[in-house]
């Protein structure tokens, strides 16, 4: 055992004995409660709480929700907690989420059962966000510690929360800044108390400097105090906000010591459109892309100077790869290829590179000639609308003519021995799906076409329509479109349109920011020769990382032109994947999924999840065993400790995969439903006798202050239109 592994032990150890569960044995086991996989979440409406709910929600870990500005809320008391099966004590929560740590008001009965129930079972509770105080183990912020704002601050992970709940960090957490004019964060800084009460301990697992002053102070803490451990929060947080989506892994591990259902991790994916294919210019005088409808037509050398790889970029691309250590998704189209060589004596030197690195990179279907399959196009006004016929019903492109699309295309890749997916799809544009305001329906000669060529899997636009949906036998995968646009394959046609995107018309901008609901304005252009590093990148490095941290399988494309010329695409990538090195440990690396994994991820969550939403999930655990029922064929997301294993019959098999310290993933239930899992180690809860007036409840925390940067998400910049 490495020494990581071996604080891990040491710490989890610890703590079982702080909150009472002993080691096990054979008599112990049979007396140990069972104790359901459930959470507790008693809910103030404010947005702390609200980060932890999305967090479970996006995880497929049930809870149960008590609003506590609802009339008529259930009563939070001995039997709404506990009760006996079959003859067993049964706790019905796993872990308990507090907005504070005590919301109940002075002499709450409430507060008192909930204590004396978190005793008796060895339950954890997570004060969301509460004010440092003696009451939760820590002087008050005003005795060398901090009270304010934290924007743009760096807190760290502790050696103890390394050992810990948090060992899949790397070490900072930093605060976001987005905006100098919103106050987005506030918290209290503070050290534990020199002398702690009797029995009490803090530790600190996230800690800061503490501003104007030499020391630094609690942010995340483990207070264990009377037999019972809470995780003291001390900062205020919404669920877009990195530093909560950093630490919201560990806060929920720590609530269910490492056994819960749902999981999490964090993905990224890139799919590299248009290969083989060309894209037009950015034109940077008339403002528009020649050949697009609403751009003047004429002999302006752009019109003529599409953007295309090279060998070179061919070559370049396999090596970032491997470098790297991601692979990119090609979405090819192969008429492409055969356009360039009728163009240049039967050859084009980027596909037999390609071809010949193909195994570097994964292969997507594109169509042939990335044809618009939707309505048939009317250019002859701006913006373009649907053709119709003398009846006025719309004019769609045919089923034949997608199907042939899709089938050139592939027997182009049988041809030049190119691997195939063939159940993976992306059309032109996402063409052919509802494409607003111009066309509000599918084609209806999409699906059939589907269906006829066996497609299972079709990319669209996540700012179109972020939800996977079917499509005839398709399931959708929605994909991220990243603002490094298509026709510009150099940093000053990247720049220019850029600023004629997110500039006010008084600083040369189409006022297109001036006009959307969803777009923000800069506060003036950018400089040609530096704003792409300096602001665009780092920018959409933020955005990106948004959905990375949120648990979301679904992928980002760009286009070839970002991959030719000055290779653009490559430094937002390269960002992207720097800043999570410096956040992550090696434990938590990138899942980079092919398109249909995505897909199937997508369709297995949305069966949980509608599973979780309608009361057909259960689980608990008794001593070292887990029984999880789900509707018979429904995957089961879990995530329990290394080493644990599926038990069926006389069969155990490994259970998930290694990620952030636990092993997590998908097992497929028996046909009656029900899952078991045998956990690893002999640490086995057991019941605790509660002698008279044997618990403490603190006093009430105080209303805390909560910035309007965490009321309201604060978006990153243009073209943060969706963070989730």
């Amino acid at each position: 055992m490495g020494r990581t592994r071996r604080l891990a032990a040491a710490w989890a150890g610890a703590v079982m004995l702080a909150v009472g569960l002993p080691l096990g044995s054979a008599s112990a086991a049979d007396a140990a409660p069972r104790i359901d996989l459930r959470l507790l979440v008693v809910d103030d409406g404010g947005p702390a709480v609200g980060a932890i709910r999305d967090e479970l929600d996006t995880a497929g870990t049930p809870y149960t929700r008590v609003d506590l500005t609802a009339s008529g809320r259930a009563r939070i008391d001995e039997a709404f907690l506990s009760d006996t099966v079959d003859g067993r004590p049964r706790a019905r929560y796993q872990g308990v989420v507090l907005p504070n740590d005590n919301p109940f008001g002075d002499g709450s009965s409430e507060m008192v059962a909930l204590a004396g129930y978190e005793k008796r079972f060895g339950i954890r509770q997570v004060d969301a966000y509460t004010y440092a105080r003696p009451a939760v183990g820590l002087n008050y912020p005003q005795n060398s510690g901090y009270a304010g704002s934290l924007d743009g601050q760096t807190a760290q992970v502790t050696s103890a929360g390394s050992a810990g709940p948090f060992g899949y960090l790397r070490k900072n957490v930093p605060f976001e800044n987005n905006d100098r004019d919103v106050s987005e964060s506030y918290g209290y800084i503070a050290a534990p108390l020199d002398r702690q009460a009797d029995g009490a301990a803090f530790t600190s697992l996230v800690d800061a400097p503490v501003p104007g002053g030499t020391g630094r102070g609690s942010l995340v803490g483990q207070y264990t105090h009377d037999g019972r451990s809470e995780l003291v929060v001390t900062f205020v947080y919404n669920q877009y906000q990195s530093q909560f989506r950093l630490l919201s892994r560990g806060m929920v591990e720590w609530l269910t010591q490492g056994v819960h259902l749902g999981a999490s991790r964090n993905y990224f994916a890139v799919h590299v459109d248009d290969v083989f294919g060309s894209d037009d210019r950015w034109d940077t005088e008339l403002n528009c892309t020649p050949g697009d409808v609403d751009c003047p037509v004429g002999s302006h050398p752009a019109d003529h100077d599409p953007i295309r790889m090279t060998a070179a970029d061919a070559q370049y691309a396999k090596q970032w790869s491997q470098s790297h250590g991601i692979t990119l998704d090609f979405a090819f189209n192969g008429g492409g290829s055969e356009g360039y060589k009728e163009e240049h004596a039967g050859s084009d030197p980027l596909a037999q590179q390609l071809v010949a690195d193909q195994g570097a990179f994964r292969w997507i279907n594109h169509t042939y000639n990335h044809p618009f399959l939707g309505c048939v196009q009317n250019t002859a006004v701006v913006p373009w609308k649907c053709a119709t016929d003398l009846l006025g019903n719309v004019r769609w492109t045919g089923q034949a003519e997608i199907a042939s699309q899709i089938n050139d295309n592939r027997s182009w890749a049988a041809r030049q021995g190119l691997a195939l997916d063939n159940d993976e799809l992306i059309t032109g544009e996402h063409s052919g799906l509802r494409t607003l305001p111009q066309q509000p329906d599918d084609n209806p000669q999409l699906a059939p076409a589907l269906t006829r060529t066996q497609v299972a899997w079709l990319g669209s636009d996540t700012s179109r329509e972020p939800a996977q949906r079917a499509l005839g036998p398709a399931l959708t995968v929605p994909r991220y479109p990243m603002n490094v646009f298509y026709n510009a394959g150099k940093t000053a046609e990247q720049v220019d349109e850029y600023n004629w995107l997110y500039t006010k018309k008084s600083d040369g901008g189409s006022g297109v920011c001036e006009n959307s609901a969803t777009t923000t304005c800069m506060q003036g252009p950018l400089p040609g020769a530096s704003g792409y590093a300096s602001y665009i990148v780092p920018l959409e490095s933020r955005i990106a990382m948004g959905h990375v941290l949120s648990n979301d399988p679904r992928p980002h494309f760009i286009h070839q032109s970002n991959l030719a010329e000055e290779r653009i695409g490559y430094q937002a990538l390269e960002k992207i994947l720097g800043d999570y090195r410096e956040l992550f440990a090696d434990s938590t690396p990138l899942v980079n999924l092919r398109m249909r994994d995505i897909g199937g991820e997508l369709k297995k969550r949305a069966d949980w999840h509608a599973a979780v939403a309608s009361g057909k999930v259960s689980g608990y655990r008794i001593g070292s065993d887990v029984t999880i029922t789900a509707p018979a064929g429904t995957a089961v997301a879990a995530t329990l400790p290394t080493g644990t294993v599926q038990v069926q019959g006389t069969a155990r098999t490994p259970f998930g995969s290694a990620y952030a310290g636990l092993n997590s993933g998908w097992a497929t239930p028996p046909t009656a439903g029900q899952a078991a899992f045998a956990l690893p180690g002999d640490t086995t809860p057991t019941m605790r006798s509660l002698p008279q007036h044997a618990t403490r409840v603190q006093a009430p925390a105080a209303a805390l202050p909560v910035p309007r940067g965490v009321s309201h998400r604060v978006p990153y910049g243009p073209g943060d239109t969706n963070r989730r």
